[in-house]
């Protein structure tokens, strides 16, 4: 066996089936193996795995053992002359293998290769090529002095940004994403530490490689794209931590006592100055918008209450009480962000017609609670117009400010247009223009083109490959869809490199219902699959949490006036307790005997299902897994009322 690919899979099944598309078109004219070892999975990698790839040996963990331990299960067992240690989430060129192989039989020093990494928008990736993390290295990266300076031999040591990209050269450290390795070098210097659970075994890896007398190359006549972060992003708490303690454990590793233990005390400073930055960057990425619309809508709905009082009511000989400033006008802001945030207005991106609709919603609730308050504490009708008009058009304004200064999570009318130019074959071309048509996301332009220059143009496409750029400015086009089926990885990502570096690039894989993409490193990929999705989203969450509360308190105080209405009053009663404790919900999916085939999304178990209101009985399990796809991928509030009072008469 000449090479045993080992790939590590935790929750990332469809980045996987692209993973394993591109290995399969790459291994062709190679003896191979490939294995998956997968950490307790419960996104249906298995499932698919099975289906899709019988040929792949797979090691299904029960639970996640790690990055490291999960290698070294498949590596023992493997038998190729070299391993290749894959991430998932990478996508390799049709010829990767061949060149690395050839390139690893004529050059016996080389214990270790990584290739030239691009991200998905074909952007390189600086981690390609990294050089050792001794204290002083480590130093300068944790303190931004690597991003001062790029090139410097001696602060972007780290990523060893002295040397050509595009050059081959002996690097110091391997990527873990793509780690070919000599399978005599492994038996020398042994497998990867299980001591690191996540990040830092490569870099130990990599070092003992050449502590065994092996070198490692830097090799970039071949591409991998790394979508990147599908694990953890780097402004998390937890990345800071599990990543710069696993640096901390290679050099206490591998350095001396005294260094590392001055190394330890450094780098325990950045370890809490960082995970305090980024305890900081997660509240003010959720918390900014509430505290400015309370900052705002407090100081403007002051403002007005001086001033009504000051210049109408009292005609300049005093103004409102301080209960007015101190209790009312808090309440009447509280209600108004609490219908707002319920309709939506703070959901990512924020827009202006959920926020605004919000205060109209509250401002009826105000009106409400202001016909029930005693005399003393009923100060004006017209404070409360004002404020309205006042909230809602400082919410309205903050977003509109956020879009216009291209703030990210800030958008103005409806999505954003997405004008797609899918290129691949005739029958690729029409799959993929179905599977957009099926998700979310409304496609506003839908542009074919076909990859083979040296055919016709097909009916109905626009041109061929090199005409893209023009079309891409005619057009307007933002995203690029490539069929991997017709095209190879090498011209993907060469297009990728060649076109507009603000376009959004994807990849639609064969026989999948899914295309991945990436707009950046420090995020998760995008990826668009047929979107069953839909009663998952917050908005609707909350919508269908809040009528659940709704209706079971008022069926509680109502249910003695609905005795003669309901079949099974008592039932009913019980059933809105249990509704009203969080752990049912009125509506929820059909009892089917295998839930997890059609991998819905989780919701509580309901009360009634979408099958109470059918008139006839005996479903077949395959129409109850229709009306489950269906309840899912199109819920709305109304259905869950529509479902409810059916089921209420019927019950």
């Amino acid at each position: 066996m000449k090479l045993s690919i080992v790939i590590v899979n935790y929750n990332v099944e469809h980045f996987l089936e692209q993973c394993l598309f591109s290995v399969r078109k790459a291994i062709a004219n190679i003896e191979a193996e490939v294995y998956v070892v997968d950490n307790n999975s419960v996104d249906g990698s298995l499932k698919m795995l099975a289906e899709k790839f019988p040929e792949v040996k797979v090691i299904a963990n029960k639970d996640n053992v790690g990055f490291s331990r999960a290698n070294n299960q498949a590596i023992r067992i493997s038998t190729g002359e070299y391993v290749l240690l894959l991430n998932p989430d990478t996508v390799v060129e049709d010829d990767t293998f061949t060149k690395t192989i050839e390139f690893m039989d004529t050059h016996p020093d080389a214990g270790g290769l990584g290739v030239k990494m691009v991200d998905g928008k074909g952007r390189f990736l600086p981690e390609s090529k990294r050089g050792l993390p001794t204290p002083a290295t480590a130093f300068y990266k944790m303190f931004g002095l690597t991003k001062l300076f790029p090139h410097s031999k001696r602060f972007a040591h780290y990523y060893m940004g002295h040397l050509d990209n595009d050059e081959i050269n002996e690097v110091e450290i391997l990527a873990g994403a793509f780690m070919l390795m000599r399978r005599k070098t492994l038996d020398k210097c042994g497998l990867l530490d299980e001591t690191f659970f996540m990040y830092g075994e490569d870099i130990d890896l990599s070092y003992r490689i050449t502590l065994a007398g092996y070198k490692n190359y830097y090799y970039p006549k071949t591409r991998i794209i790394h979508y990147k972060g599908e694990s953890t992003k780097k402004t998390s708490v937890n990345y800071v931590l599990v990543f710069y303690k696993a640096m901390e454990i290679f050099v206490k590793k591998h350095f001396s006592n005294n260094g590392a233990k001055t190394f330890s005390f450094f780098i325990n400073i950045a370890i809490y100055l960082k995970a305090f930055l980024a305890l900081l960057s997660q509240f003010f990425s959720k918390a900014v918008q509430p505290l400015f619309d309370t900052i705002l809508g407090y100081s403007g709905l002051a403002a007005i209450g001086y001033f009504w009082g000051n210049m109408m009511v009292y005609e300049g000989t005093g103004s409102y009480p301080m209960t007015l400033f101190a209790i009312i006008l808090p309440i009447y802001l509280l209600i108004w962000l609490l219908t707002s945030y319920f309709s939506g207005g703070y959901d990512k991106p924020y827009k202006i017609a959920p926020a605004a609709s919000g205060v109209f919603v509250g401002s009826f609730l105000i009106l409400v609670l202001y016909a029930l308050l005693p005399e003393q504490l009923r100060f004006s009708r017209a404070l409360i117009l004002l404020g309205m008009i006042w909230v809602a058009a400082e919410m309205s304004l903050t977003r509109w400010i956020g879009y216009l200064l291209k703030r990210p999570n800030f958008q103005y009318g409806k999505n954003a247009k997405k004008r797609f130019l899918v290129i691949g074959s005739e029958e690729e071309t029409q799959r993929v223009e179905q599977l957009l048509q099926s998700t979310s996301i409304k496609p506003d332009f839908i542009g074919l083109i076909t990859p083979f220059d040296d055919k016709e143009v097909p009916a109905g496409f626009l041109g061929k490959l090199h005409q893209v750029p023009d079309i891409i400015d005619i057009y307007k086009i933002n995203e690029i869809i490539f069929c991997s089926k017709d095209m190879s990885h090498q011209l993907i990502i060469d297009k990728m490199e060649e076109w507009h570096s603000s376009l959004d690039y994807k990849i639609a894989p064969e026989d999948t219902l899914s295309i991945i993409g990436s707009n950046s490193i420090n995020t998760r990929g995008d990826l668009y699959t047929i979107d069953i999705k839909t009663i998952s989203t917050n908005s609707n969450k909350r919508k269908k949490r809040l009528f659940d509360l709704i209706s079971s308190f008022m069926g509680i105080v109502l249910w003695i006036f609905l005795l003669c209405f309901i079949n099974r009053p008592f039932h009913f009663l019980k059933s809105c307790f249990k509704v009203l404790s969080g752990k049912y919900s009125w509506i929820g999916y059909c009892d089917v005997k295998d839930n997890e085939k059609l991998r819905l999304p989780k919701i509580k178990k309901g009360i009634f299902d979408p099958s109470t209101n059918m008139s006839r009985i005996g479903l077949t399990e395959e129409e109850k897994e229709h009306l489950n796809l269906m309840y899912a991928r199109d819920y709305s509030l109304s259905k869950d009322i529509n479902f409810f009072f059916r089921a209420l008469r019927k019950s």
